[in-house]
């Protein structure tokens, strides 16, 4: 008997596909361990506090630290996720070399309403992975930041995060990696959700 597995791209593949026009031009997609996926379209309360959170963060991070909306990330070599923002490390050439990889991330962020169960599960388990230290989901279905730190292994190739926080739309919460500076969760949760 002969077992058929699906075939595994690798993020050079990928890229290599997107140029020879395999992707129409307004297709959204990422790469999560070999797979390509469709991202979900964007409601306006997504689309709004997508807004509202990057202009927070560009505003408090300043000079600090780069602010990266809908780019994608590399995580070698069977994915590259495009987060909704990503906080970055500075680098000399802004990451025109290479997308940031995991040692580059300082907090990763995704909005979710129709994505959170992909957000949770499959994106979540990737970034533990992947060891990136800070995630974020703005739940829109509930109202609230989940934030997820400490990635670790739990069992043979099953990973995941040892903390949970959860945050209300009135509470304010410290970023990772700059604990002077306080995000105010009012200012970025939409109004009426």
């Amino acid at each position: 008997m002969s077992l058929t597995t699906a075939k595994r791209f690798t993020v050079a593949e990928y890229h290599r596909m997107a140029e020879l026009g395999f992707f129409k031009e307004d297709d959204r997609v990422e790469l999560i361990k070999g797979e390509i996926f469709y991202m979900a379209a964007k409601g306006t309360p997504h689309s709004v506090c997508e807004t509202l959170l990057f202009r927070a963060l560009i505003q408090l991070l300043v000079e600090r630290a780069l602010v990266r909306g809908q780019q994608p990330i590399i995580i070698p070599e069977y994915s590259e996720p495009e987060p909704d923002l990503a906080i970055v490390r500075n680098v000399d050439d802004d990451y025109l070399s290479a997308h940031p990889s995991p040692s580059d991330i300082l907090l990763l962020i995704e909005i979710a309403d129709s994505s959170l169960k992909y957000d949770q599960e499959v994106k979540l388990l990737l970034y533990a992975e992947a060891n990136i230290s800070n995630y974020w989901i703005f739940n829109l279905v509930d109202n609230s930041l989940e934030c997820y730190s400490e990635p670790y292994q739990y069992l043979q190739g099953k990973f995941g995060y040892r903390r949970k926080l959860i945050y209300l739309p009135n509470e304010s919460v410290n970023l990772p990696s700059f604990p002077d500076l306080v995000l105010d969760l009012s200012k970025v949760f939409p109004v009426n959700l």
